[in-house]
C-alpha cells in the first residue's frame, strides 16, 4: 500500500468521527469512554505499519491532529443530532443517520408517502 502521509491522516481522521461520535454519548472517564478513545489506537498503528509510512517524527503530530480532530467533530455531530433531529439518537452514527433518513423520507408525522 503506497499512500501519503495525508492520505493516511484522512483516513485516520474519517475512522474516528463515528468513534467521536460514541464517546460524546457515554459518561467521561467510563469503560465505554475509554474504549471509544483507545479502540481506533492499534488499529492506526496496524495501518501505519502495513502502509509503510515509518516511524517519522513529522508523522507524529499530523496523525495525532487527525485523530483528535476526528474524535472532536465526531462529538459535534452528536450534539448537533441530539440538538436538531427532533428523533432520540443513540450512540452508533452510522444507525442514527439511517433512522433519521428513513424518518424524513416517510414524513416528519410517521405517515407513508408515494
Amino acid at each position: 500500500m503506497n499512500l501519503s502521509l495525508w492520505g493516511i491522516a484522512l483516513i485516520v481522521f474519517l475512522m474516528n468521527v463515528p468513534f467521536g461520535y460514541w464517546r460524546e454519548n457515554t459518561m467521561r472517564f467510563s469503560y465505554q469512554w475509554f474504549l471509544s478513545i483507545h479502540i481506533p489506537v492499534p488499529i492506526i498503528i496496524a495501518f501505519r505499519v502495513f502502509a509503510g509510512i515509518g516511524w517519522y517524527y513529522v508523522t507524529f503530530p499530523v496523525l495525532a491532529g487527525a485523530f483528535f480532530l476526528g474524535q472532536l467533530i465526531g462529538g459535534k455531530i452528536h450534539s448537533l443530532l441530539v440538538r436538531y433531529a427532533g428523533t432520540q439518537v443513540s450512540s452508533c452514527l452510522f444507525l442514527d443517520l439511517v433512522k433519521i433518513a428513513n424518518t424524513y423520507r416517510s414524513g416528519k408525522d410517521g405517515a407513508q408517502q408515494p
